[in-house]
């Protein structure tokens, strides 16, 4: 049978961080899941298991968002997750979520950092939301994580911060391009956040912790479910006339 009422996301990078709390918040408010992970299936099944227990439907699939020459099979195998748990294999909302982060002097970003950054978070981000476009709905959304480093600058993240950059540019693009068919693309821009990126170092380290919230008009580092509560309202709230957009996320850093 085909469920053309209960919404369904796509999420890169939803095992684990940002994009597995935005997953359960997306659950929470009704929405069944499809998420990737990219080597860690474990967090990736625990996750869909999370989903079940809220009462929807998920799926994980594997995927490697800096090898654009996997995307044909993923979308392959995506549409053959979808007809399996929904009936059709259709998409209401995508969330380019998956990434990584370096930290490291411009001066000494070596090219093959650079072309990691490149490929993971703007020339993946471009060329999955490609392959994604014939399976999103007419009113469908999608959301491009970014980042508050694409705003202020912080030493060692020109190369993370430039692709963020570039995505954000991409974003307005693609809703100019996809307005026509109702489909609204905005930025999700996360300030500094208590996870396991970047190797933990604002959720582990005292000082930076510290030094982050005395800058932000909040006066706290950001938690998951600061961002997860975001982009889900966005997506399932009644934010359906805003398109092209930046929302920055991050309590007032650096204001």
């Amino acid at each position: 049978m085909t469920d053309r009422t209960t919404p369904i996301a796509l999420i890169t990078g939803g095992s684990r961080g940002l994009g597995r709390n935005t997953a359960l918040h997306l659950a929470r408010k009704g929405c069944d899941v499809a998420l990737t992970y990219h080597s860690r299936k474990d967090e990736a099944e625990a996750t869909v298991a999370e989903i079940a227990a809220l009462g929807r439907k998920a799926v994980a699939l594997r995927l490697d968002t800096a090898k654009t020459a996997g995307f044909a099979d993923f979308t392959t195998r995506l549409q053959s997750a979808l007809t399996d748990l929904r009936g059709e294999a259709r998409l209401d909302f995508l969330v380019n979520n998956a990434g990584t982060g370096i930290n490291v002097p411009f001066a000494d970003t070596t090219e093959t950092q650079f072309d990691d950054m490149m490929a993971v978070h703007l020339k993946g981000v471009f060329f999955l939301t490609q392959g994604m476009l014939p399976l999103i709905r007419g009113g469908g959304k999608i959301v491009n994580i970014s980042s508050g480093l694409a705003r202020f600058s912080l030493p060692g993240y020109s190369a993370y911060a430039a692709m963020k950059g570039g995505v954000e540019v991409m974003t307005r693009y693609l809703a100019k391009e996809l307005g026509p068919r109702g489909i609204s693309v905005n930025v999700v821009a996360p300030g500094a956040i208590e996870t396991d990126f970047g190797g933990g170092v604002v959720r582990d380290v005292t000082e930076v912790n510290q030094y982050i919230a005395s800058q932000t008009a909040m006066g706290r580092v950001g938690l998951p479910d600061d961002i997860g509560g975001a982009i889900s309202s966005l997506l399932m709230g009644d934010m359906t006339w805003v398109t092209g957009q930046r929302i920055e996320v991050s309590g007032g850093m650096f204001l």
